[in-house]
């Protein structure tokens, strides 16, 4: 990896206030920070540099404090672990705060380091740092973070930096956001002080279902005889995905996947319901005598949904998730509130885990599941060889692109709407990671280089398809995987629009009685076309397209992925058809 190497004459003291941050730091076992440079930052950037030596965190420059926000996300989506991003005084929070939001929403770890001018007045230089001090910086953020601080002193620091990173990593998962005050960074040290020992600080036991309510659960399941579990919010550890299979096949339950949550579930299991609420999801929700939630997001929603179409769900409703510790009632995002037969406050894990150690010692589900376990993925039939000259809708596009990597283990990043979930065969808890959380816009290009950097050496091909409003909103995130040398494959849906909002624009046309005609109106990015493969390479990629047919992207594909296995950083630009159908 290309990160700059600092030069040193001899090993630097621990001197200034900065340096005793950066050593605690340094104990969080973060890996990386991503920073947007700022001179409120300045005191603890010399000492991360010149104190660490730039080592352990590794800092990775980002053109935006958006991009390091979303650098971080991209990373705990792997890894399920929190990465440090940096952001320069108020005006870099202001930046970052819809990263943040889309952490918060989707419910990663993430440790966002920050800093003020001098809170005292007295230390301020004219005009600049007035700027950049705010009285209470956290409350810009404040509702969609765990936690924030602003200590005001360095044993007060430390502490929060071991309790920030604690709170960030307890279920329901999110960033947290700790501000330093650039006086305080740059206090020369009058002696000695005790960096603490994170191991000393334990993390929280996670909470395990309650003995008697786990029965209640496990009895209901066991009479049922068509119960569906539905997979939410899932981590990605392979062991968790296995016992989650175990699980389902000895209950020979139905599994309905949410795919804006990435893979939960092996997609081409025979037990595996699709598309979340699509046709066969809404009969076998329907025809349940058991519905049982994995962390699923927005369950009343789901219901009220199956209901508008003629399918209530009447079975009971058994709901995990410990998700309402983060509700705070300034964001909507904890969606309705669904009528639960029993609610477990745990994660989905820890409630797979004791199902199965109960049955293993009283055979609660004997037998169940048999023809299912341990059987081949479902038959599909082969998709029809798509034609060289076909124009790329969205479906041409998900194909082309899944036989250009069938041979290769990909982990498919982000993907555009209207996607084509059923070309791909998700069999691994990598090879899908679902969506950005907050469903903005811009998070596209940064999630896509933290996750690829969480990848690297991996041996499997990070690939990120993007629509060109999201590629265009933060295209200059590239240019980090380009500097750091982090492989990437991005293929940029360009439908020359941000179509989704033409779709609402039709609709209120025809409401209103007004021409649809007018719907491409501000929504269209023609005259002049944007060259996606002109801004590709001015960051530092290796660029291909316009592709128009699925025979120019097969070729781009085959290129592309060559290259980015032997650690290359590559944009094709796929012009694809507007709409969502194929």
């Amino acid at each position: 990896m290309n990160v700059e190497k600092p030069i040193t004459t001899e090993p630097a003291a621990m001197q200034w206030g900065s340096d005793y941050l950066a050593a605690v730091i340094r104990q969080l076992d973060l890996r990386f920070i991503a920073i947007n440079p700022g001179s409120s930052l300045r005191g603890l950037h010399d000492s991360l540099v010149n104190y660490l030596g730039n080592e352990s965190p590794k800092l990775l420059l980002c053109l935006h404090e958006d991009h390091a926000i979303a650098i971080a996300h991209g990373y705990a989506k792997v890894t399920g672990k929190p990465m440090a991003a940096a952001v320069h005084s108020n005006v870099g929070l202001m930046h970052a705060s819809m990263g943040i939001y889309n952490a918060w929403c989707d419910r990663v770890p993430m440790v966002v380091l920050g800093a003020t001018g001098p809170v005292d007045a007295v230390e301020r230089r004219p005009w600049i740092d007035w700027l950049h001090t705010a009285r209470d910086q956290g409350s810009l953020v404040r509702h969609f973070i765990k936690w924030d601080d602003q200590p005001a002193s360095l044993p007060a620091a430390a502490e929060s930096l071991v309790r920030a990173r604690l709170i960030a990593e307890t279920a329901p998962r999110g960033p947290v956001y700790l501000c330093f005050d650039v006086s305080l960074q740059e206090s020369k040290l009058s002696g000695p002080l005790e960096v603490p020992d994170p191991s000393m600080y334990s993390r929280p036991t996670p909470a395990y279902p309650e003995p008697r309510a786990l029965r209640r659960v496990a009895q209901l399941l066991s009479e049922a005889k068509r119960p569906v579990i539905m997979a939410g919010r899932i981590g990605r550890d392979i062991r968790d995905w296995v016992r989650r299979i175990e699980l389902a096949e000895r209950l020979g339950a139905t599994v309905v996947s949410d795919l804006k949550q990435g893979a939960a579930f092996p997609t081409d299991h025979p037990l595996h319901v699709a598309y979340s609420v699509g046709s066969r999801g809404m009969q076998v929700l329907r025809e349940a005598d058991v519905v049982m939630s994995l962390d699923w997001i927005d369950p009343a929603g789901t219901f009220k949904l199956l209901a508008e179409r003629g399918a209530p769900i009447k079975a009971p409703y058994v709901h995990c998730s410990p998700d309402q510790y983060s509700h705070n009632g300034w964001s909507m995002d904890h969606q309705a509130l669904a009528a639960a037969h029993t609610h477990f406050l745990c994660e989905p894990e820890a409630l797979v885990d004791a199902l199965l150690e109960l049955d293993d010692e009283e055979r609660i589900f004997p037998g169940r599941g048999k023809d299912q376990a341990g059987q081949p993925p479902s038959s599909r039939e082969p998709a029809a060889p798509v034609p060289p000259d076909a124009e790329l809708s969205i479906r041409v596009l998900a194909h082309v692109l899944r036989e250009a990597t069938r041979d290769v283990p990909v982990t498919l990043i982000r993907t555009p709407l209207g996607w084509s979930n059923d070309v791909w065969e998700y069999r691994h808890p990598l090879d899908f990671l679902g969506k950005d959380g907050g469903a903005g816009i811009g998070s596209g290009p940064g999630m896509a280089v933290g996750a690829a950097l969480a990848l690297k050496d991996s041996g499997r091909l990070p690939l990120a398809v993007l629509g060109d409003g999201d590629f265009m909103f933060s295209s200059s995130a590239l240019w980090t995987a380009a500097h750091y040398r982090i492989p990437l494959l991005i293929v940029v849906a360009n439908n020359q629009s941000y179509f989704n909002d033409e779709i609402h624009q039709e609709r209120i046309a025809r409401q209103r009685h007004r021409p649809v005609e007018n719907k491409g109106i501000a929504q269209r990015m023609t005259d002049p076309e944007i060259d996606i493969s002109a801004i590709a390479r001015g960051q530092g990629a290796i660029a291909y397209g316009p592709a128009r047919n699925a025979g120019e992207l097969a070729r781009a594909m085959r290129d592309a992925v060559a290259r980015v296995r032997d650690g290359a950083l590559c944009v094709i630009d796929a012009r694809v058809l507007p709409g969502y159908e194929s």
